[in-house]
This record gives structure tokens, C-alpha cells and sequence, in this order.
């Protein structure tokens, strides 16, 4: 089966690195572009075994509806047995992502290189 190509938002940018799906998030991620996102997410955190980074350094802005996306990618991604690593260095995102225990769960690492060394430590 052909996997069609993932339409482009101005809010989610997609690209491979490494045998890796990098979801990087962009701009104000709010319940609005949330909802933009979703489907998309949805779509490349759903095959079976994905490896996956979701990279938060070019998001101005982060509230619950961020944090839903980030944990809902992180659930199917290891229900389907796969890995998703995190990037983000913006205090305030890495705050909220503290604040909720996210962090304990999912490490953010502070660049994309880090993020996919920890994936795959050969």
C-alpha cells in the first residue's frame, strides 16, 4: 500500500533524519492549531513500530493543547511499539512540561542530534 505524502500546515513541518520521523512543531501551539495538527499526528504516530522525534524548538508557544499532542504521540507511538524522543530548550514549554510530569516521562534533550543519539545509543 502507497502512503500518500503528508499534506503540509504551517504549523507542523515533517522531514525523515536517520531512519526517524521528525514531527517539528512551529509557531503557537494552541487548541486551534491543535486541531490542525491532530489528524496529521495521528496519521505518522499510527504506523507500527514508527520511530519518531517531536521537536518543540521553533514553538513560540505551548499550552495544554501542546501538551495533549505531545502525550498523545508519545501513547500510540509506544502502543505500536516504537520509540519518539523530545527536543525542546524553551524554558517556559520545558516548565509546563515539568509542571505536568511529562518530562519525567519523556526527556527532552536540547538538540535534534542528542534526541536520536539517545535513540539509537550504538
Amino acid at each position: 500500500m502507497r502512503e500518500e505524502p503528508t499534506p503540509p500546515t504551517r504549523h507542523l513541518r515533517v522531514h525523515e533524519d536517520r531512519g526517524y520521523t521528525v514531527l517539528e512543531l512551529r509557531g503557537e501551539i494552541d487548541i486551534a492549531s491543535a486541531a490542525e495538527i491532530s489528524p496529521l499526528l495521528d496519521r505518522l504516530t499510527g504506523r507500527e513500530h514508527a520511530r519518531v522525534v517531536m521537536d518543540l524548538r521553533p514553538v513560540e508557544f505551548f499550552d495544554c493543547s501542546g501538551l495533549r499532542l505531545v502525550n498523545r504521540a508519545r501513547r500510540r507511538v509506544l502502543e505500536r511499539g516504537g520509540r519518539l524522543q523530545l527536543v525542546c530548550v524553551h524554558p517556559l514549554t520545558l516548565r509546563v512540561l515539568g509542571a505536568t510530569g511529562l518530562a519525567g516521562i519523556l526527556t527532552p534533550h536540547p538538540t535534534l542530534e542528542s534526541a536520536l543519539r539517545a535513540a539509537d545509543p550504538r
